[in-house]
């Protein structure tokens, strides 16, 4: 894998804001575009590296079918796995060869700008796909959508390069999937919350009392104030995603078990739940994936006791778009240590170069290599980081 090589990831959404999975794609460090020219082998390898998900979210990849090679894919999960590939390339008896042994060994397949003509060929290329893709701006899109759904088997429609919120509401009035590109540079306009909510204040009492290692009986009755916080908690903390072995059926049980430290990330991402300005689920998934990339971003530069304040930092860095309430009124009503301030107002201190590197790793600033750089880390480091951060927060019951 060339070592200059830093992944992106584009958030597949329904017309709910629901994420159904995601394109991955090399970012260019010199124009800062994407470079799906260098998608296949470098990109089969990374992904052979993530963690088996159990979530059902798939992953995106643009294939050059020359490229491609039956040891490339040996490693990689057909399930969750979607192989795009061009008209151009599949068009052909060699192409369709190649779909069909694709199809068989349990790969989705996507066919990116098919020509409408193509829904009438006998050649049998589209029933080997599950997607198809196209830009909004084609005006054979609504047409393209009705053949998708009339083809034998039904095909997916999913609309390509969505890039601010009029693209996806134009997408979500069609009932369309789009790759909306950017999600967290692109937040959606909502109504500003002068005063935070009762479960926002009731979680943020917890979290202090958390960090001063309060008696469990008074953090009990804390919480019982709210029993549907008391049931989002423990669903979070029997989460997949922390790989408990048992499961914890109460407050006093978690703290025996574990203790306070990880009570205090469980919190942070329930606090990051109550919302009431109408935020999305994708922009959670969003905060969740960050929280995670910073904190694996911080393996082996930072003490082990600093990875929840290093959750914390990426998660609450979407805070004030989740909450709708301005970052510097939040960290006036939050009581946080000076190190995770400084890192959301500023990108300051110990923790704020490793958030500004994953915010690097969302977009297509081709920042990330000298962010990286200057941490001492590798584009293999950053990339196994990302990676696994996306497979986790599959894990988090939302």
């Amino acid at each position: 894998m060339n070592p200059d090589n830093y992944f992106s990831r584009t958030a597949l959404l329904d017309a709910t804001q629901r994420v159904l999975g995601y394109r991955l794609s090399w970012q260019d460090a010199q124009a800062g575009t994407a470079r799906p020219d260098r998608t296949t082998q470098p990109m089969l390898a990374l992904m052979a590296q993530f963690p088996r998900q159990s979530g059902a979210s798939l992953f995106f990849i643009e294939i050059q079918a020359a490229t491609l090679n039956s040891n490339s894919l040996q490693h990689l999960n057909p399930a969750t796995t979607v192989l795009m590939f061009s008209q151009a390339e599949l068009a052909c008896p060699e192409g369709i060869e190649l779909a069909m042994s694709l199809h068989a060994h349990g790969f989705r397949l996507a066919l990116c700008h098919p020509d409408v003509a193509l829904f009438d060929s006998s050649d049998g290329l589209l029933s080997l796909m599950a997607f198809v893709t196209a830009d909004l701006a084609n005006p054979d899109l609504a047409q393209i959508a009705r053949l998708a759904a009339l083809a034998e088997p039904a095909l997916k429609l999913i609309v390509n390069q969505v890039s601010d919120w009029n693209a996806f509401d134009a997408c979500a009035a069609l009932g369309l999937a789009g790759f909306f590109e950017n999600m967290c540079a692109s937040p959606r306009s909502l109504p500003r919350i002068a005063e935070m909510g009762s479960q926002t204040v009731l979680i943020l009492q917890l979290m202090k009392m958390v960090q001063a290692c309060a008696d469990i009986r008074e953090l009990e009755k804390v919480l019982q104030r709210d029993a549907m916080l008391s049931y989002k908690l423990l669903r979070y903390i029997n989460s997949a995603g922390f790989g408990l072995q048992i499961e914890i059926e109460s407050l006093r049980h978690a703290i025996t078990m574990l203790g306070y430290l990880p009570l205090y990330r469980w919190l942070a991402l329930l606090l990051a739940t109550t919302s009431t300005a109408g935020s999305s689920q994708a922009l959670l998934q969003a905060a969740i994936v960050r929280g995670r990339f910073v904190e694996l971003l911080g393996v082996g530069l930072l003490p082990a006791s600093e990875a929840g304040n290093l959750f914390v930092v990426g998660l609450f860095s979407l805070l004030d778009q989740l909450l709708g309430i301005p970052m510097p009124q939040l960290m006036r009503q939050v009581s946080l240590p000076d190190t995770i301030v400084q890192a959301l107002l500023h990108r300051g201190d110990i923790y704020g170069p490793l958030l500004a590197l994953a915010e690097a790793c969302e977009g297509q600033s081709g920042s990330a290599p000298a962010l990286a750089d200057a941490l001492f880390m590798t584009a293999s480091q950053v990339n196994k980081a990302h990676g696994s951060a996306i497979v986790w927060a599959q894990d988090i019951n939302l």
